[in-house]
């Protein structure tokens, strides 16, 4: 979502030769964490997407107490500490609370001890004077300013008082002088209250909006709040998880940047229709940029050992790629005995040819316990062969691929979103580096994910 969002935005900036910034909204210190800057940085550099100014809502809170501090005096905000489930039911009525009718003295003492922390987190809040029976509920008299007692990554305990979303965004889309809001539909319904914000403090100009409905991919919750309790409940190691639609998380995976874009240029766009996108359309973007460049590899999953009689031994040079000569090759050497895949192993029939790619023919003759036999059938290429992928024995290296999967299923959690699929490789496979995606041949495009390991994380087919 992140990345769609910072591609829409970053193209219409270059488009239309603006500028683009890229904002903090980091006034809810709970939800902050110090990575959570420079981890949006780095995703952002890694898309390609470049910003022309950058901020951080939280180094503003002095103005933001003076622009309360204004309301507050033009009788346009009340400090409120009806109990937040009477608040709701008010809100929901359209029904006015006792506290409206303070006035202002009254309410900028009650501001100040606010500040001072003669209120505890929940017991106080500051209030815009809106409108109780309006239709939009958003401007039902919202909260501008809570009480959050915990520290922040860049102010520390400095303030306890902070800013809600629309209170913040409002006067700091006024501030960086912005012309052009490009966001998700669900915040449509605030657009009127933050341009009421702005009015009440005598900032004229407002940008314009253009909403879109929020990316949904099948399987997947953009929603933090769901992903942030799939963390909690340990399903999930961090944010960089595979199955994650995030930034790291579809880095992780092995999804390309360049596919990224194409995939937001393609298939979204300005439309305020609900729409969920099927993982196949991205994967196919990605598995087309990386076809030509991706050097492949023999991968056996779940290996099961193939005996052949007669069979010489022979070095061959296997192309990286069939068709980009200049990825160079690796020697494979082979005599007798194979690993093979078991899944090639359950389908293959007693009398029947295959061929070990590249390598050599081979008569099936009989399948005893967990292994096949053979028997030597030549070297020369025919028709209407089955070819499959090997490993020699003795010389090949145990490899682990994660599987992502959907999160969810029908509604629920899916308990086997991430599979673990173990084999053999060969050796070739030690010189893959880190981040580098390859395809394991007949398996997948898949990203070395561990240096110390040679652990990999299937992109797709």
């Amino acid at each position: 979502g992140h990345a769609m969002s910072g591609f829409l935005n970053y193209l219409y900036a270059r488009m239309y030769e603006g500028e683009l910034w890229l904002r903090f909204e980091d006034t809810d210190p709970r939800k902050v964490r110090p990575e959570y800057y420079e981890s949006f940085r780095k995703g952002y550099r890694w898309l390609g997407i470049e910003w022309d100014h950058e901020k951080n809502n939280s180094d503003d809170m002095e103005l933001f107490y003076k622009y309360a501090e204004q309301l507050i005096k033009a009788a346009k905000a009340y400090v409120c500490t009806c109990p937040p489930e009477k608040i709701r039911k008010l809100r929901a009525l359209g029904e006015e609370c006792e506290h409206r009718a303070q006035g202002v003295d009254e309410n900028l003492h009650l501001w100040n001890e606010m500040l001072a922390g003669a209120f505890r987190e929940g017991e106080a809040i500051l209030r815009l004077i809106g409108d109780m029976k309006h239709q939009n509920t958003t401007l039902r008299d919202p909260a501008l300013f809570r009480i959050i007692e915990h520290p922040h990554p860049l102010t520390g305990n400095r303030y306890r008082v902070w800013p809600l979303y629309d209170f913040a965004v409002s006067i700091e889309d006024h501030l960086c002088g912005v012309t052009h809001v490009l966001r998700t539909s669900e915040f449509a319904l605030r657009d009127e209250l933050q341009n009421y914000i702005r009015s009440l403090l005598g900032m004229d100009r407002n940008p314009i909006y253009i909403e879109y409905s929020r990316f949904e991919f099948k399987g997947t919750p953009v929603s933090k709040r769901k992903l942030r309790a799939i963390l909690e409940a340990g399903m999930a190691a961090g944010w960089d998880d595979p199955r994650f639609p995030t930034i790291e998380g579809i880095k992780r995976r092995g999804i390309l940047p360049e596919a990224i874009r194409e995939f937001t240029i393609t298939q979204t766009g300005f439309s305020y229709a609900k729409r969920e996108y099927d993982w196949s359309l991205l994967f196919a973007i990605n598995r087309r940029i990386l076809d030509p460049r991706a050097r492949r590899f023999f991968f056996v999953p779940n290996p099961v050992k193939l005996i052949v009689r007669n069979a010489p031994k022979l070095t061959i040079e296997a192309p990286y790629h069939p068709e980009k000569k200049e990825l160079g090759v690796r020697r494979l050497t082979a005599a007798g005995e194979f690993y093979i895949a078991g899944e090639d192993s359950a389908k293959i029939k007693i009398g029947e040819i295959i061929r070990l790619k590249y390598l050599m023919n081979v008569r099936i003759t009989g399948k005893e316990g967990e292994a096949v036999s053979a028997e030597f059938s030549g070297t020369e290429v025919k028709k209407d062969v089955k070819i499959i992928q090997w490993v020699p024995v003795g010389e090949s290296i145990e490899v682990k691929v994660l599987v992502p999967g959907p999160l969810y299923l029908n509604g629920d959690i899916n308990p086997e979103s991430l599979k673990i699929v173990t084999g053999v490789g060969e050796t070739a496979i030690k010189d893959i580096a880190v981040d580098e995606i390859v395809q394991f041949e007949r398996f997948g495009f898949c990203r070395r994910d561990s240096e110390d390991e040679y652990v990999f994380i299937k992109a797709h087919d």
